[in-house]
């Protein structure tokens, strides 16, 4: 009797477990597309630091960044989100126009994501007040860690 109990204690713990590893696993193209969304919302000409703060919390507090060439340390700090809300607020709403268009989704297994698009800015540098404008595509890669994002690296085309 006490094998018996033993074994469905066992199994019922291995049930357990199976289930939240199950609970820690995202649907990858419905968070690619939530991220996409929120990270144009910051780049619109009427971007308000709730847009940011929405993006914000899709990342990870140490998430690392790269923006090559500008950007090309991608090292996870403890400040990482902290850095990232900091320079983005410096450019927040300096866009007079803004569109964006997702061309490609990639998804990689529950640890990476690459979204590829097009976007198109126009506006005034917050720093040297320039007029600019600009037409890319860009690619992100987002490496994920338990549901957020905790590396981001962009490349442009």
């Amino acid at each position: 009797m006490r094998k018996l109990i033993l074994v469905c204690f066992s199994l019922l713990l291995v049930s357990g477990v199976s289930a939240s590893e199950v609970e820690t696993e995202i649907d990858l193209k419905k968070f690619a597309q939530k991220y996409f969304d929120a990270m144009v919302a910051t780049q619109a000409p009427n971007a308000t630091e709730k847009d940011l703060e929405n993006y914000l919390k899709l990342l990870t507090d140490d998430v690392g960044h790269s923006h090559l060439p500008w950007v090309v340390d991608d090292s996870r700090l403890p400040d990482g989100k902290e850095s990232m809300r900091k320079g983005m607020t410096f450019y927040l709403a300096a866009h007079t126009e803004y569109q964006a268009e997702l061309l490609n989704l990639f998804t990689f297994n529950q640890s990476a994501i690459a979204i590829r698009y097009r976007h198109h800015a126009k506006g005034i540098h917050p720093q040297n007040k320039q007029p600019i404008e600009y037409t890319t595509v860009m690619m992100e890669v987002l490496e994920i860690e338990n549901g957020k994002v905790a590396v981001i690296r962009k490349y442009h085309e």
